[in-house]
């Protein structure tokens, strides 16, 4: 019998107690796993270990894929009016919005991201993913195509059985939504493993799966780490289409696994060095705002953080005066304080990894204009840092931190900046500003990445889709593109008049 988690919190933020339960979700109950391990879960703000949750392995996964398997084909998948999935959906989405307070706290518990953030951005996002999504459960058509008299062809769009995803830890509950929401209304059954570090708010979603009426099977959560559990997703033979956001390195592997077990279709939303790029005629103000934004939001552990700003020779300085200065007013500090903007770095890992670019930047002849410096000794708080002096082939500007660390460096003309900005093996996102419309629009096209924001930064619609190009990955999330993920399709030929 699992054990069950039970935090009561008393903060500025939050009041509350939540009670959760530690095993596997499999087959619409909480399970032990069958190897029997756990994972320590680490609040980043202290170090300390809070729980430890079950880690599932091959074994587990393949159970549930025998339950998500028959779940397709008995009670789930074609055997579910779309209109019907849907109301499941908008119930789902209706206890997820009940219950957002508690997916916060355990967020920001975990995570390490403000409070605010998690209730007012992440988790507000994940219930308008999820609602969006059941409103397409009875949209997704085929198509009649003309041929000839005596032929009637057309298309149909149908779900491609049981998929597996798996989930970073940066935003948990948004990309759990935004996984599992198109799979579901397109009729797939669901294995989804989140990170290892930022289990508990999908364990709390667990809770609610059966209240909104889904059957037993449909969605099956297992927590585990990458080389185990994902793995296993990866490469089993039931499992017939897998989705990974994450670093570049494990989707290559991903891609890998999926080739070599039963050649199963990926999409992969991996890493980014966005371009951020400020011409001289830009609204000064705005656009130091948006940097801000940019690159220190959700604590520069974002894949899209526009981390290379490149600005303009002649408002070079006026920008770093007044970017230098809104960064040094970031509030770094307790993830349950109303004040707080950037929490700790999600993990010792992570935090080491950030300050050994850090060290790199030194090394490699970069200025650190502000800040590079550990807060505290508790904790893995890093002060939000500015590098200048910073020259192409550094590796702080060519690979991606994840991080609170900005390379702000100057540049002449527009053709001169769109090369650097090209210059990378990432394709995410970018941001251009300017007040010359027909400027934005024409180096917005000649970015190569799958978003261009104009004169804004790390702004996301539902209806509007996500994804890279390059090394950034392979297909598109978000809007009705992402339904494209999730189906097969099929045509179909109807003699109506042809005799041999």
């Amino acid at each position: 019998m699992p054990s069950t988690f039970i935090k009561t919190f008393d903060t500025p933020a939050y009041k509350g107690t939540i009670t959760i339960p530690l095993g596997l979700y499999i087959n619409g109950e909480f399970v032990d796993p069958v190897e029997g391990g756990t994972i320590d879960v680490v609040n980043p703000a202290t170090g300390k270990v809070v729980t430890s949750i079950a880690a599932g392995t091959k074994a587990d996964i393949d159970i549930a894929a025998q339950a998500a398997k028959k779940a397709y084909k008995t009670s789930w998948g074609l055997k579910v009016p779309g209109a019907q999935r849907g109301k499941l959906m908008s119930k789902l989405a209706v206890l997820m919005e009940e219950h957002i307070a508690e997916f916060a706290a355990l967020d920001a518990l975990a995570n390490g991201k403000a409070y605010n953030t998690a209730y007012g951005r992440d988790n507000k996002g994940a219930i308008a993913v999820m609602q969006y999504y059941a409103g397409w459960a009875d949209k997704i058509n085929g198509k009649t195509i003309e041929t000839n008299e005596n032929k009637l062809a057309y298309t149909r769009h149908e779900p491609i059985g049981v998929v597996g995803q798996i989930i970073p830890w940066n935003v948990p509950m948004f990309s759990l939504s935004l996984k599992i929401a198109p799979a579901l209304a397109t009729g797939n059954t669901i294995i989804l493993k989140p990170s290892e570090l930022t289990p508990l708010s999908a364990l709390l979603f667990c809770t609610l799966i059966e209240e909104a009426g889904f059957p037993p099977g449909v969605i099956n959560i297992v927590n585990g780490y990458g080389p185990t559990a994902g793995q296993a997703i990866s490469e089993h033979p039931l499992i017939e289409k897998v989705a990974f956001t994450g670093s570049t390195l494990t989707g290559r592997k991903i891609m890998e696994a999926a080739a070599k077990s039963n050649l199963k279709p990926v999409t992969l939303e991996l890493g980014g060095k966005s371009p951020n790029i400020i011409f001289d005629d830009a609204d000064l103000e705005q656009a130091v705002k948006w940097a801000i934004h940019g690159i220190y939001f959700n604590h520069g552990q974002n894949c899209s953080a526009g981390s290379r700003i490149f600005v303009q020779q002649s408002i070079y300085d006026k920008f770093l005066d007044q970017f230098t200065e809104q960064a040094r007013a970031i509030k770094v500090g307790d993830p349950f304080s109303p004040d707080t903007y950037q929490g700790p770095q999600v993990s010792k890992t992570q935090f080491e990894r950030i300050m050994g670019y850090i060290t790199s930047g030194k090394n490699d002849g970069a200025t650190v204009h502000l800040g590079g410096k550990q807060i505290g000794q508790e904790g893995y708080f890093i002060e939000p840092t500015i590098f200048t002096e910073c020259q192409p082939d550094m590796k702080i500007v060519r690979e991606e931190i994840f991080g609170p660390v900005a390379c702000v460096m100057k540049f002449e003309t527009e053709d001169e900046v769109v090369e650097q900005a090209n210059d990378t093996s990432y394709g995410l996102a970018a941001s251009v500003f300017t007040k010359d419309i027909d400027r934005a629009i024409r180096v917005a096209h000649a970015l190569e990445a799958g978003t261009a924001w104009i004169n804004c930064a790390n702004q996301t619609e539902i209806s509007m889709p996500f994804g890279g190009f390059k090394q950034s990955g392979i297909g598109r999330e978000l809007s009705e593109y992402a339904l494209e993920n999730y189906t097969n399709v099929k045509a179909v030929h109807v003699n109506i008049g042809i005799r041999l």
